[in-house]
């Protein structure tokens, strides 16, 4: 029985392997960190929400004014009116806002990345995607 040959490949050289993993990474630790920091954000005004009012864990009827909603921040103003009062629901409000901004940001980012890339098929879709991201978000505070 005869042995196989060896044949021998060459691996691509570590810079040359980060630079090609480098756009999936930061993309990856973008969306990774927009995940956490909401989450975070979210926890911590629940918790402020229910540390400032303790009657929220037994009276149903004080938990459904909470839940109430025009008792919610509504406004970028009322939001960042909020958080300066320390309020756990305009702290959730950011919490909610940083998640929604994530993709959007994600999608800006890989703009940058195939503008940098001169890819401009890509920069072309990528740019119509964002447009219509942001035009979604004007048309949403319209409605």
């Amino acid at each position: 029985m005869s042995e196989p040959s060896a044949v021998q490949t060459k691996s691509p050289s570590p810079e040359l392997a980060r630079e090609a993993a480098g756009p999936e990474v930061l993309i990856s630790n973008l969306l990774r960190l927009g995940v956490v920091l909401s989450l975070s954000l979210v926890s911590a005004g629940m918790l402020l929400t229910f540390f400032h009012h303790p009657d929220y864990f037994s009276s149903s009827q004080a938990l459904q004014r909470l839940t109430a909603p025009e008792h919610a921040p509504h406004s970028l103003s009322d939001v960042l009116a909020g958080v300066v009062a320390v309020r756990g629901q305009a702290v959730v409000m950011v919490g909610l806002m940083v998640l929604m901004a994530t993709p959007v940001i994600r999608v800006a980012l890989s703009l940058l990345i195939f503008g940098r890339q001169r890819d401009r098929v890509f920069v072309g879709v990528t740019s119509g995607v964002l447009c219509l991201l942001l035009l979604s978000f004007l048309l949403g505070k319209i409605g």
